[in-house]
């Protein structure tokens, strides 16, 4: 009697057991960190790199950003040829990387302001660009409080109580009668510089005014007057500083505002750029016009971009990296990522790996 063994089929067996190709010797493997050691927070940052999927996004943005910081920071070295003009320090300050900061308005009304205050506080930015949220959001957080809640609070019961409601964030409007009560003697000032004087307000001139009168280190905007850092706002009227200026006009007529000085000043800014970097949270409005900015000096050099859209709408705000390029607003050469996730869960950490690391270095 035979007892010969049966044998896998061959064909089974060769697609199972396909060899590999040989692993690049520059290959990363996959690993997490290590809780059995103690790790800085710098360090925990850092190994995400290697975990894989959007936390090696993340580790990439930390990159990129500390890439624009290190452009920025460093003394370059003067190559040949180079005027000797940019051995005056005031010069060589002109030609560091200038980051562009793009927000929407929402993460203004979250705990992200604080975030952005300390980017902006300390010069880290070149200019910001955001909507219209983002601007009065920031001056009505100084009047009044913005409060946790949830997302399935009945919409019909807060109308009836006068409360707003900012995903799981709740705004009394009160709030925003103080913001009308503070901003219309404001305008009323502007209107007649416009017409005494014969100044020309634009978004940007008009939110450093805001800073200014706001007088308020808890303020973005007033550090960015402060440290002549220009905002840049197109969709300025799409909020309540519209509302507020929609009734001023009715009860003390004639205010202008010019939005052709602002594309002008942000394109050139764009432009002038040695280097050029954005980081955009969201999409809308403010990230496509520092990207469009970006076409004028053909592409930024670093780009991080964090939100949560989807590319298949073929909207901008879910965009890619890699349309950006088609379009010239990023260059082909460039250093550029999309991490896909909520701003608020990963702008605290890229900050707290990248900027704020040098803060510590300046305290310690």
């Amino acid at each position: 009697m035979s007892t010969t063994q049966p044998t896998a089929p061959a064909g089974a067996s060769a697609a199972v057991l396909k060899p590999s190709d040989p692993i690049p010797e520059d290959a990363i493997s996959v690993q997490g960190p290590n809780l059995e050691n103690q790790h800085s927070l710098s360090d925990f940052l850092q190994s995400y790199q290697r975990i894989g999927f959007q936390a090696t996004s993340f580790g990439r943005a930390v990159d990129i950003v500390n890439r624009m910081r290190k452009w920025r920071l460093s003394d370059e070295p003067i190559t040949e040829g180079e005027s000797e003009q940019y051995l005056d320090p005031e010069v060589r300050a002109s030609t560091r990387c200038n980051i562009f900061l793009g927000y929407t308005s929402n993460l203004i009304s979250s705990g992200l302001r604080e975030i952005i205050l300390h980017l902006v506080k300390h010069k880290y930015v070149a200019a910001i660009v955001t909507t219209a949220g983002g601007i009065e959001e920031d001056f009505i957080k100084c009047m009044g409080k913005t409060y946790l809640a949830d997302f399935d609070l009945n919409g019909a019961d807060l109308r009836k109580r006068g409360m707003n409601r900012i995903g799981n964030l709740v705004v009394p409007n009160d709030n925003y009668c103080k913001f009308e009560d503070w901003l219309t003697p404001i305008l009323d000032s502007m209107l007649k510089e416009q017409q005494e004087q014969g100044t020309i307000w634009s978004p940007s001139s008009f939110i450093r005014r805001l800073g200014k009168e706001i007088n308020h280190e808890e303020s973005v905007y007033y550090w960015a007057y402060k440290n002549d850092i220009p905002v840049y706002c197109p969709a300025l009227t799409d909020g309540s500083i519209g509302d507020m200026i929609y009734f001023h006009s009715f009860r003390n007529p004639g205010f202008v505002l010019d939005i052709v000085q602002d594309i002008r000043a942000l394109n050139e800014q764009a432009r002038k750029s040695k280097k050029a970097g954005m980081i955009i949270l969201g999409g809308g409005v403010c990230k496509h016009q520092i990207a469009n900015a970006m076409l004028i000096r053909n592409g930024a050099d670093y780009s991080v971009f964090i939100n949560t859209g989807q590319e298949f709408d073929g909207s901008d705000s879910g965009a890619r990296p890699e349309e950006a390029i088609s379009w010239g607003k990023i260059r082909a050469d460039a250093e550029a990522v999309k991490v896909y996730a909520d701003a608020t869960l990963v702008f605290p950490m890229l900050v707290a790996a990248t900027f704020a690391q040098a803060d510590v270095g300046k305290s310690s």
